[in-house]
């Protein structure tokens, strides 16, 4: 079962990213910040939004990053229940007839995913996340 879903957006400094969209009123979620991320919050329920730099979007899209005015720079994520669901949809998907570009695997000791192109060529991560193990 699909528990969240949120949207990442590669930035150049993370900082001054963060500083613009304080500035124009969105807020942020500073307990899951790290030195290269942040979660910004978007409407009533706190749509979640995370900033990633460059470097470390594309560790998770495994694809360069596209000049937005000429390509999408959108990953599209979910969360799951657990290491078996990410496991399970990563099966899914591939019987779909979707492309799994990152198998699923441990990232910095705290996620466990995998990455996926749907038949429109819309780049996925499926994630369960252990935040107890965020350092």
């Amino acid at each position: 079962m699909i528990k969240q879903i949120w949207l990442n957006l590669p930035v150049k400094d993370i900082q001054k990213a963060k500083q613009f969209y304080s500035q124009i009123g969105f807020a942020f979620d500073e307990e899951h910040d790290t030195e290269f991320s942040t979660c910004m919050l978007a409407g009533t329920n706190n749509f979640e939004i995370m900033l990633f730099e460059e470097s470390m979007f594309t560790d998770f899209i495994k694809n360069p990053i596209i000049d937005a005015s000429k390509g999408s720079e959108v990953l599209l994520s979910v969360d799951v229940e657990s290491w078996e669901e990410v496991d399970a949809m990563a099966y899914k998907v591939e019987e779909a007839g979707g492309v799994i570009f990152s198998e699923p695997t441990l990232s910095q000791a705290w996620m466990y995913g995998f990455g996926f192109v749907d038949i429109d060529g819309h780049r996925w991560s499926v994630l369960h996340m252990d935040y107890s193990k965020l350092s």
